[in-house]
């Protein structure tokens, strides 16, 4: 595995620390913002927005640009978005600088994962593109922790300078680690990137990749108040679950990315499989404290950890260029915002563990758009069918 693959690693890592932070230090933020919890909440949902909406518009925009220099200006933007966030004293600047930011991570990823595909080998991108997604993974096990003890210890604006110095380490090294190349030769320019839109596989894979990610962001986005208020947690035992939870998200990232590169729709079907079947037993066995943490553990290995796979479907449907890879993670940010708005809308109406049925709804659905395909796998292809029979 190429040593540059570790390093967007880091700066992924960067990206996605910074876009959960708001989410561990939202009672500091309003306090020292003068704003309301949920004014703060808003930051959460403008950052979303901004990446679904921005950032493939800033992937066109740094298009003719070599792969590592477009990084180095993203790079850029987003470090002037967190010193704009750790320096802001009202809230409209705050909401400006999470703007910023959001857009530069979106195409971040966009950038770094077709990246990613041009330094690996054919038979293991599936396996960097899981390295690199590492980052996401280790965000929300280290990344979200770390800046919350830094916010609670030293105040929330030490938080976005502790990213700030972050996303420093992961420039250089991505400056000195990442080598120069000329721009991807699958992308061939704005025409030839928009004219795989056309194709509706790809939308189909996408719209498999917003399922996915929904049906998981249905029920984390509201672990916190089930496993206290349904199972029955201390506050306190919740962040150790939580860090639980994301340490099974490592592990099945590095599962799926194994497996991503030749078994791509299968690793899909069985991942929507297992996470149906792991967010229908939470629902039913919320209660329950031991079913509940497996379950919940369970749709940590099999959630989120599909990025891989689905990153390789999405290639395989349109191309590995850096527009097709942007807008595929804009349709998981979709995803991340239906899924938490969704099962905000069915706790007011059916309680708590409505996510979890939605997120068992919204697997069901991913599988749907994934069966077609795995039943064209299965067909032999008619020569086959005539050597066979000869």
């Amino acid at each position: 595995m190429p040593r540059a693959v570790y390093v967007l690693a880091l700066g992924i890592f960067a990206m996605v620390t910074s876009e959960f932070v708001v989410a561990g230090l939202m009672p500091q933020m309003a306090d020292g913002l003068n704003a309301t919890i949920p004014q703060i909440g808003y930051l959460i949902t403008a950052f979303a927005v901004a990446m679904a909406a921005g950032g493939p518009l800033l992937t066109v925009a740094l298009m003719n640009l070599p792969p590592r220099t477009a990084l180095m200006a993203l790079f850029a933007v987003f470090l002037a978005g967190n010193v704009l966030a750790a320096t802001a004293t009202g809230y409209s600047t705050m909401m400006a600088a999470r703007i910023i930011t959001g857009i530069a991570s979106q195409a971040f990823f966009g950038v770094g994962i077709s990246l990613c595909v041009q330094l690996a080998r054919p038979e293991v991108r599936g396996r960097a593109i899981a390295v690199a997604m590492n980052g996401l993974m280790l965000g929300t096990l280290l990344g979200l922790p770390m800046a919350t003890l830094v916010g609670e210890r030293f105040g929330w604006r030490a938080a976005f300078w502790a990213i700030t110095l972050i996303t420093v380490i992961a420039a250089v090294a991505t400056l000195f680690g990442v080598p120069r190349m000329e721009r991807a030769e699958d992308g061939g320019g704005f025409r030839r990137e928009m004219g795989v839109f056309r194709k509706p596989k790809l939308w189909v894979a996408l719209s498999t990749s917003t399922l996915i990610i929904g049906a998981t962001f249905s029920a984390f986005s509201y672990f916190n108040p089930i496993l206290t208020d349904v199972t029955g947690f201390s506050r306190g035992t919740v962040p150790l679950l939580l860090i639980a939870y994301g340490a099974a998200t490592v592990v099945g990232n590095n599962i799926v990315g194994r497996f991503a590169d030749r078994h791509t729709v299968p690793v899909l079907a069985i991942g929507l499989v297992l996470n149906l079947l792991f967010l229908t037993g939470f629902a039913l066995f919320a209660d329950l404290p031991a079913p509940a943490v497996v379950c919940m553990m369970g749709i940590g290995l099999a959630g989120v950890t599909m990025n891989p796979a689905m990153a390789t479907r999405v290639q395989r449907a349109g191309n590995p260029g850096p527009l097709v890879n942007t807008v595929h993670s804009s349709f998981i940010t979709l995803g991340i915002i239906l899924g938490s708005s969704m099962g905000a809308v069915v706790i007011e109406t059916w309680g708590l563990r409505a996510p979890l049925w939605l997120g068992a709804a919204m697997a069901l659905a991913g599988l749907a758009t994934v069966l077609p395909d795995l039943a064209r796998r299965s067909i032999p292809a008619p020569h086959t069918v005539s050597s066979q029979a000869s």
